[in-house]
């Protein structure tokens, strides 16, 4: 790995964490097109990768600080944890079978509906 690579990873991942514990982002909406740009890495490998990067308890302080305000319903995370492990494996197993020049655009697309959600009509 090269000091550059390692320089690039270093910042998608302050980037992606900063603003997971900022807006509760980071995986798929930052590091997702942050690899396929920075790294040149397939959808395939960036979605996988994103993937990886969440597996031991990266937000773990994050987390921690929104609890310690009250923020966190921890009845309803351990629902929506459950189900998500479920949907995350189904998820992948759809991912795998789509061509990469396919996913990229319902990555896209589902980023366009969510920003034009946000921007116009958020209350």
């Amino acid at each position: 790995m090269t000091l550059s690579t390692l320089l690039i990873l270093i910042i998608i991942g302050l980037a992606a964490g900063m603003l997971s514990g900022l807006v509760g982002v980071g995986g798929g909406i930052i590091m997702v097109p942050l690899f396929v740009i920075f790294l040149g890495l397939t959808q395939h490998n960036a979605q996988g990768m994103s993937l990886a990067v969440m597996l031991p308890p990266v937000t773990f302080l994050a987390v921690y600080n929104y609890h310690k305000a009250g923020q966190v319903d921890w009845k309803m995370a351990l629902i929506v944890s459950a189900v998500f492990i479920v949907g995350g494996y189904i998820g992948s197993k759809f991912a795998l079978k789509i061509d990469q020049l396919v996913l990229k655009k319902i990555f896209g697309v589902m980023l366009l509906i969510v920003a034009v959600k946000l921007m116009f009509f958020s209350k």
